[in-house]
Parts: structure tokens; C-alpha cells; sequence
């Protein structure tokens, strides 16, 4: 297979039911927002999860929380998964990112991976 031209790198597949623009990011019938980037705390444990919230009430910062408290390996980036799609994460999570205004801690919420508590930086 011949190697991927550079402009092709960072291309995604569109949405579902969406068409490819130019840039291969898709189109959005929401409001034309087709990527979030989004960092997140996932624990097994609610209570664990629960403590790494009362800490970001106290004051500390959300990526120090998800260094020392999230159970995925995002924590070593400090909870970075990037820009997502829909469709590239489970349903539940996706819901929560593409709803959530940029800068504000979510509530926590429940997926089939544990209890999570996001924080979106960017749409587009």
C-alpha cells in the first residue's frame, strides 16, 4: 500500500450519515461542530471517582487530577484524548462531549468502562 499523502495524515471518516468535505472531517446536521477535544478522568470506583471531583472543586487543576486519580492511559497526558468524532467514542461519552460548553467540568457520568468527567477544550 502506497504511503499516505500528507494532507490525507489527519483525515477522519465523516459521521455517520454525513458527507466528506474537502478536509475529510465530515459535515454535522448539529450545528456544523463535527470534532471535540476533550480530556477525561475514568475510574472503576465511583468514590474514586467522586474524590478526584472534590479535588477540582478545591482547586486543583483538572489535568493534575487526571494524572494522579484516572485509571486510563490518557492520565500520562493528563487526560488528553484529543479531537473525537461522533461515532469514535461509545455513545454515552459522545453525547456528553459534543453537549458540554468548552471549559466546564461535566457531571459524572456512567459508561460500560466505569464513571468518567470530562473537560471539553475545543470544538470544531
Amino acid at each position: 500500500m502506497p504511503p499516505k499523502k500528507p494532507a490525507e495524515k489527519n483525515a477522519k471518516k465523516p459521521a455517520a450519515g454525513g458527507k466528506a468535505d474537502k478536509k475529510g472531517k465530515g459535515d454535522d446536521a448539529k450545528g456544523g461542530i463535527t470534532q471535540v477535544k476533550v480530556r477525561h478522568i475514568l475510574c472503576e470506583k465511583e468514590a474514586k471517582l467522586m474524590e478526584a471531583v472534590n479535588l477540582i472543586k478545591s482547586g486543583k487543576t483538572f489535568n493534575s487530577v487526571a494524572q494522579s486519580h484516572s485509571e486510563d492511559k490518557a492520565r500520562v497526558s493528563s487526560g488528553l484524548l484529543g479531537y473525537i468524532g461522533r461515532g469514535d467514542m461509545v455513545q454515552e461519552f459522545t453525547d456528553r462531549a459534543f453537549n458540554q460548553p468548552i471549559g466546564v467540568v461535566s457531571e459524572p457520568f456512567r459508561t460500560q468502562f466505569g464513571y468518567h468527567i470530562i473537560l471539553v477544550e475545543d470544538k470544531k
